[in-house]
């Protein structure tokens, strides 16, 4: 069955919100965890060699595999009676078949339609080209940014629905990192709509922010020797 093209969307709460429920993933306990301890947007920016299409593909290939990994060491516990609508915070995502067609689905089936739909997509020769002298298609980019945006439904529900499976498996610090690493990237090519992330922007926020600069040592006084220059002697 193709699961194609579908645009997944938030459903609209004409109520009032209920109380936030406290995020256990924003406690500096578990932000503080990463695998990583540099600036990831050196890892992100184009290099000046490399082709900005090849540099797209080359990541979000790397992404879609990192996110279904990491999506699988939680997956026994995201099941249809556990996670009946794939959510984040107070946001539902709808799955849109070919036809556009609208369809609530369990978390479970919707990773699916998502994975399933990534992997066609990536290993498809004509979209994502590994032959030289190939060229990629003009709805590329488009492509990409629609992967993109499946892949952080999946990140966000993982935080969301299974931070607690995480961090008793103790991966909360390649959850975090493969977060900051992709939320960079997406950010840095204008990848999925602000409006579609902000969702877990006080994640973002912390986890992406700049690496702290390392604490500057003072340099020894010219005037005073050290310890191991000065002559010691002993009075008997």
């Amino acid at each position: 069955m193709d699961w194609l093209m579908g645009k997944s969307k938030t459903k609209p709460n004409g109520k009032k919100p209920p109380a936030e429920e406290k995020k256990q993933y924003l406690e500096p306990e578990f932000t503080k965890v990463r695998v990583v301890d540099f600036d990831l947007k050196e890892l992100v920016v184009l290099p000046r060699e490399i082709d900005l299409n090849e540099w797209l593909a080359s990541n979000t290939t790397t992404f879609f595999n990192l996110i279904n990994l990491q999506y699988s060491t939680i997956s026994e516990f995201c099941t249809g009676e556990i996670c009946q609508a794939m959510t984040a915070c107070n946001t539902i995502y709808y799955w849109y078949d070919e036809k556009g067609k609208k369809t609530k689905c369990t978390a479970p089936q919707y990773v699916d339609f998502v994975m399933s739909l990534c992997q066609k997509l990536v290993t498809d020769e004509e979209i994502f080209p590994t032959k030289y002298g190939k060229e990629f298609p003009n709805s590329f980019e488009s492509l990409v940014k629609k992967i993109c945006r499946y892949l952080f439904h999946v990140l966000a529900h993982l935080y969301w629905a299974h931070f607690k499976e995480t961090v008793a498996l103790e991966l909360q610090g390649h959850l975090n990192t493969l977060y900051a690493h992709f939320i960079v990237f997406v950010r840095e090519f204008n990848l999925v709509d602000p409006k579609e992330t902000c969702i877990m922007d006080d994640l973002s926020e912390i986890l992406c922010a700049p690496a702290p600069l390392p604490a500057l040592t003072p340099a020894p006084s010219a005037t005073a020797p050290s310890p191991s220059s000065q002559n010691h002697v002993t009075e008997r």
